[in-house]
């Protein structure tokens, strides 16, 4: 059931004028067959895709059968970000005529196109929870409960200048590799890699373990995503802002009806908790039906992918689900 299938989205021009007549919109699903069950959505991240669950599956202590986002009492949709490449899917070579709010857009056309009338659960980690709060912004009565993990509704000035560092290593001699490398300290801690590696060195190859490490995320990510696709990702990173053309914030969440759970990470380096709170209490001013969790960790920004037990415990009542 977890096979690629795709949409057609027609006619589909972004918010800064590019015009595709067709674009493919693929996805995967899981859980109970669509149209049978309540609907969870779950967007990826940077370089991830819509293998949500499976052998190559990269969040399947958190979605599947009996786990928080159940695959038994829900069918579970996961698109591919138009452009990542996922195996072997077409490029946007036109980057930068594309931002976050486009990519909501699609993927609520393409949830129209299969009928989903209501999405029960969204969940959006990282560059896939900019998207996701996009689409609340976009289509604010349609999603009963939206989990916000590792991410934010703005680009920050500090991810804006690390997008830019990205931008130009993508430009370098070795873009995926070094841009990955560069990456990977955003995403981790200086206590996390201390844990790891305590400054221990790799004797055959004369290095560090860290630089060790680091080469090995650069070589990895080079063998299995394209240029184009980093370069169109870092791009969607840069333009999340929900209040864009607008108004601010709180104009923007006067018509969303979504219970909001906001999960950060206490040493998230990247999307930083202090600007989470910030959104939690503002939707608490607003009386809006909002939670907010905050996952203990010394990984920052990557304990979304780690801190599993954490993950269960605060969203599994949020569902209504008693915790043991």
């Amino acid at each position: 059931m977890d096979e690629l299938k795709c949409i057609e989205i027609n006619n589909f021009t972004t918010l800064l004028g590019k015009e595709y007549p067709c674009l493919e919109l693929t996805y995967q699903l899981f859980g109970q067959p669509l149209g049978e069950a309540p609907v969870i959505v779950v967007n990826h991240a940077l370089t991830g895709n819509s293998q949500v669950i499976g052998k190559e599956g990269w969040w399947n202590q958190t979605v599947g059968e009996g786990k928080p986002f159940d695959t038994l009492t829900h069918t579970v949709i996961c698109f591919n970000i138009p452009g990542n490449g996922y195996r072997n899917g077409a490029l946007i070579a036109d980057y930068k005529l594309w931002t976050a709010r486009d990519v909501a857009r699609i993927f609520l056309l393409g949830l129209q196109q299969l009928g989903v009338e209501h999405v029960d659960i969204l969940s959006g980690s990282s560059l896939g929870g900019g998207i996701a709060w996009e689409m609340l912004a976009l289509a604010p009565q349609y999603i009963t409960h939206f989990f916000a993990v590792a991410t934010d509704w703005k680009t920050t000035d500090w991810v804006i200048a690390n997008c830019l560092v990205q931008e130009r290593l993508l430009e370098g001699n070795n873009p995926l590799h070094d841009a990955r490398m560069h990456a990977m300290l955003c995403y981790r801690t200086p206590a996390s890699l201390k844990e790891k590696f305590d400054r221990s060195v790799n004797i055959e190859r004369n290095l560090f373990n860290t630089e060790t490490w680091l080469l090995h995320h650069g070589e990895k990510l080079q063998n299995r995503f394209t240029l184009e696709a980093y370069k169109l990702m870092n791009q969607l990173v840069k333009t999340i802002d929900i209040c864009k053309d607008r108004g601010g914030f709180e104009q923007v969440m006067v018509p969303v009806t979504t219970q909001i759970h906001i999960i950060a990470t206490d040493t998230d380096l990247y999307f930083v908790p202090q600007e989470n709170r910030l959104t939690y209490q503002a939707l608490k001013q607003m009386g809006k039906e909002v939670t907010y969790h905050e996952i203990h960790s010394i990984h920052g920004h990557d304990a979304f992918l780690i801190e599993f037990d954490q993950l269960d415990s605060f969203i599994r009542p949020c569902l209504g689900d008693v915790v043991a």
